[in-house]
Order: structure tokens, then sequence, then C-alpha cells
């Protein structure tokens, strides 16, 4: 995992400033934001005790039109204020020379949150989606191959209503948010 990300540090926007420019997606992205609970003490404490750590940095790979993002992003947003690791936002259309270090399945999937040190070098990353939701995108993906089959369309729109049932509601997917990147910071 050992990229150097320091060309790319500060060319990203503020957490704030993507939530003021949002076209797509505005209005049900704030209230996720404004509506975050922790789940639990022990995870809000976690992140609460990373604010004395000033080496983490992190860049959040998205775009407001993104549903994994709507629900992720606000999460992570929430999390990594209250860890005081610096956040900047990389739009994907404006970063594609970064998103295509960071394929999934081969392809341009976002959101992907990337921790590094100060200087920039990689120490992990997290996304697109919690892994028992990915879990669906897998499957697909291996049982679908040719993307010209005559049902692949219909078959993806099945897999993107069961991705939907696997987030299920805010109170479900942000405790395995944020466990998940609990898990990706103890690593570091």
């Amino acid at each position: 995992m050992s990229k150097q990300l320091g060309h790319k540090l500060n060319q990203g926007i503020s957490p704030q400033k993507f939530m003021d420019e949002m076209v797509k997606n505005k209005e049900a992205f704030r209230a996720n934001y404004e509506q975050f609970a922790w789940p639990d003490d022990e995870l809000r404490e976690y992140f609460e005790s990373l604010n004395n750590r000033d080496d983490l940095r992190s860049m959040i790979i998205t775009a407001d039109w993104c549903g994994d993002a709507l629900r992720s992003v606000p999460v992570a947003f929430r999390a990594l204020e209250t860890a005081g690791i610096p956040t900047e936002v990389m739009i994907i259309e404006q970063h594609y020379d970064l998103i295509d270090q960071f394929l999934t399945l081969g392809g341009r999937s976002i959101p992907i949150i990337l921790f590094t040190d100060t200087g920039g070098h990689l120490l992990g990353k997290w996304g697109p989606r919690p892994k028992h939701v990915q879990e669906v995108m897998l499957a697909f993906k291996e049982a679908n191959p040719d993307r010209e089959a005559p049902d692949y369309q219909d078959n993806l729109a099945a897999a993107r209503k069961e991705i939907v049932a696997r987030y299920g509601e805010a109170s479900d997917y942000t405790p395995v948010i944020l466990r998940e990147l609990q898990a990706e910071l103890e690593r570091l």
C-alpha cells in the first residue's frame, strides 16, 4: 500500500465547502450530517482519543451524485471532525488521476477515504461501502461478467436494490461504518 500522495495534499476542498456547493442530494446529505448520532460512548471516545495525534490526514474521493456517499460520507465527516483529522474532499471528476490508483473491481467506485501521514504517504483506506454491503456488488460482478448480456441491466438493478436494503436506516449503517473506520485507523 506504499503510495505517495503528497502532491495531492491541499488540492481538495473542505467538507463544509463540499456540502455548501452540492447540487445533487444536498438536503438529504445535510440531513444525514445534522442528524448524525454516536451509536455508543465507546465509539465516540475512540474517535475523541485521536485528537492528540497531529500526524494523520484524510482525503475523501467522492461526488454529490453518489448514493453510497450520501450515506457514508456524513458519518465519515463527523468521525473525522471528532478525531481532529484534517480532511479534504476530492471531487472525482477533478481527480481521476487519484481515483485511478484506487479502483474497485476495476472501476471508479466512490467514496474512497484515504488516510495519509502529513507528508502524504498512504497509510490506509476505506470504501466504497461497508463490507457487508459491498458483498452484493462482488457477487453481482462475479455472476455478470458480460456487460452486454441481455439481463445485465436487470441484474444490476436488483443488486442496487439489495445494496439499499443492506444499508438499512442510518441507525443500521452508522455503527458499521464507524467500526470499519476505527479498525482501519487502529491498524495505523
